[in-house]
């Protein structure tokens, strides 16, 4: 479908939702006195947990505040970043939302269509609950507190299934020279050495390589660049292009994954389906036990087979043992609610349960979380399973974390990025080419501010 088609299709499917949203309050008819509050949800509804989400937060919340009537939408991956741009673009964005401190919530933040929350924040002494990055302005693009964010999370995790590697007679590679030497060894026996869900263009960019680009460039590689004092063309940048396509030519990752959908990866993963797995440490979230069901995609005895831990060891990086972090998504308010209003309370009250105390220690209890930025979570109450433990502790032992590229540099650069990563994984571009592309789109990008 053309851009043009595209982008009017989701108008129209917006004005649709605007109606059904209209209807809703229409419903209500005033009589109520309720206050009515439009939110959109970032949720997958086929992760663990996620129904019992539905009751534990959503409902909780509402038997909570019976003067507040809450009308939510529930999406997830590309059609909630979709539906957030049509919402943008024509002035209808929600009440409260679920957002990100830059990234693909960039233009939100340029654009100031949301409010700052520092007020609320500091009018109810709530600085001395959550972690100081979580609070502080620089770490969002609006440069101001736009949003309460759940997690600090890292973006990249190796994810490694000791089972399977007993089975070849492996145990888990130290250096990727281990790794390369694994392939033959794992494909007789017909695992996949790599498993990664290419197919959305993301996933490459900000599970992994922002990884490799950390270690080849070092710490602060992306504050040279955006100096003027490096370039995307530098040798560092190209190398860690040029890795990813040798990723590709040793068959550590198969050109088979850029057809994985991100939704695929842990059916693939918890039937043994490959040796090791390329996500984020909110992954943990979709092999917990699910608390509405009983059954888990791995259960705690078999989640003890399942190492938490960093890509091995790149002889030829500047650093190693690092992964790639950034703070966490979390909700927000729309900046047309209107001030010192019943609905900017409200918005208020709702943004301040979605991240208190409370939902915060489910998110942790069901694996939604590794590290929450509420600091007042009595882990001591909680029975946590292997796997969450072990993410937990992932921060502990590889404390490197460098720049997730979504995080600190703007969609014009980052999309183009996305499309050449997957382009060097099918051949059609090469390293070089790519660096210059990404190089272009930068200045251009400059040269607009």
């Amino acid at each position: 479908m053309g851009l043009r088609r595209r982008y009017a299709a989701l108008l129209i499917a917006a004005a649709i939702s605007t109606l059904a949203l209209g209807s809703c309050k229409k419903e209500d008819g005033g009589n109520s006195g309720k206050v009515t509050l439009s939110v959109l949800n970032y949720l997958d509804m086929t992760s663990a947990n996620s129904v019992n989400e539905v009751e534990t937060v959503w409902g909780a919340f509402d038997q909570a505040n019976p003067g507040i009537q809450v009308v939510r939408e529930d999406l997830y991956n590309e059609p909630y970043h979709n539906k957030v741009e049509v919402y943008a673009a024509t002035g209808k964005l929600p009440d409260v939302l679920y957002v990100w401190p830059s990234g693909r919530s960039s233009g939100l933040h340029q654009n100031r269509l949301l409010k700052d929350i520092g007020p609320f924040i500091e009018r109810e002494g709530l600085a001395g609950v959550y972690l100081p990055a979580a609070l502080d302005p620089a770490n969002q693009y609006a440069g101001y507190v736009a949003m309460l964010p759940v997690a600090i999370t890292a973006s990249h995790v190796f994810y490694v299934n000791l089972e399977v590697l007993k089975d070849c007679g492996l145990a888990p590679a130290k250096t990727y020279s281990e790794l390369k030497a694994q392939v033959p060894v794992l494909k007789a026996k017909g695992y996949e050495t790599v498993i990664m869900a290419n197919k959305d263009s993301w996933v490459m960019q900000s599970c992994l390589f922002s990884m490799l680009a950390g270690r080849f460039g070092g710490p602060g590689w992306e504050k040279a660049i955006l100096s003027g004092e490096a370039k995307f063309t530098d040798p560092d940048f190209v190398n860690a292009l040029g890795f990813v396509k040798t990723l590709y030519n040793d068959g550590v990752l198969s050109v088979s994954s850029l057809g994985v959908s991100y939704g695929d990866t842990p059916g693939l993963f918890s039937t043994n389906k490959g040796a090791y797995m390329i996500d984020g440490d909110w992954r943990v979230g979709a092999f917990v036990t699910d608390q509405s069901t009983g059954q888990a995609l791995i259960s705690p005895e078999q989640q003890k087979n399942i190492l938490i831990t960093v890509f091995p060891d790149i002889e030829s990086a500047k650093l190693n043992r690092s992964t790639s972090g950034i703070l966490g998504a979390g909700f927000a308010m729309s900046a047309a609610v209107p001030d010192g209003s019943e609905k900017e309370e409200a918005a208020w009250k709702l943004i301040k349960w979605l991240v208190g105390l409370e939902v915060e220690t489910r998110r942790v209890e069901v694996g939604g979380i590794a590290t929450p930025t509420r600091t007042d979570i009595d882990y001591a109450a909680l029975v946590l399973e292997p796997m969450q433990i072990a993410a937990a502790g992932l921060g502990g032992k590889y404390n490197i974390q460098t720049a997730v590229i979504d995080g600190v540099f703007h969609s014009d650069i980052f999309n183009p990025l996305n499309d050449g990563l997957a382009e060097i994984g099918m051949g059609t571009k090469t390293p070089v080419q790519v660096a210059r592309e990404i190089q272009r789109v930068f200045d251009a990008w400059k040269e607009s501010q």
